[in-house]
């Protein structure tokens, strides 16, 4: 990797990725020349979604935007940073519930590579209302999800 560009890790389930997710990925890019969003697999939790359908999803997303990798991966987050020579890890947050838990994730990372910075970024006030969780749910019902995800995806 080349020590002068400035890479994160933006790593998450995105079951599916929302106008939340890519708020954060916008501003992520202003801090950073590459953000890298990486789709955690856990095998032992069905998602909504398929891998390759959530890449899709965050393939149409970024379209456009430069300096976007997008990956999956199955081990801890802190070992996927190490083997790409990450030293940021961003993390998204909507209201104080979602800081607090991604604040314990931050400092069991700490812990585990003192080495590796985790940037907590909070969602702009107009996405903090958008979870995945809603928009599944709004899926499942047959809802209108263009208000939740962003602009140009097909889901």
């Amino acid at each position: 990797m080349n020590n002068t560009k400035r890479t994160a890790l933006f790593p998450g389930s995105f079951d599916p990725f929302t106008a939340g997710h890519l708020n954060i990925l916008k501003r992520a890019l202003t801090m950073f020349d590459e953000v890298i969003v990486a789709i955690g697999i856990n095998i032992d939790k069905r998602g909504f979604f398929s891998t390759e359908k959530k890449l899709d999803i965050i393939r149409q997303a970024a379209t456009g935007l430069e300096g976007v990798k997008i990956i999956s991966y199955d081990n801890l987050t802190v070992e996927t940073c190490r083997e790409l020579g990450i030293r940021h890890i961003v993390r998204g947050v909507r209201n104080m519930i979602d800081f607090e838990t991604e604040r314990s994730i931050a400092d069991a990372n700490r812990v585990l590579a003192p080495d590796i910075e985790t940037i907590i970024i909070p969602t702009a006030q107009e996405f903090a209302h958008i979870s995945s969780t809603a928009v599944r749910d709004i899926i499942k019902h047959g809802g209108d999800t263009s208000m939740f995800i962003p602009e140009g995806v097909e889901i």
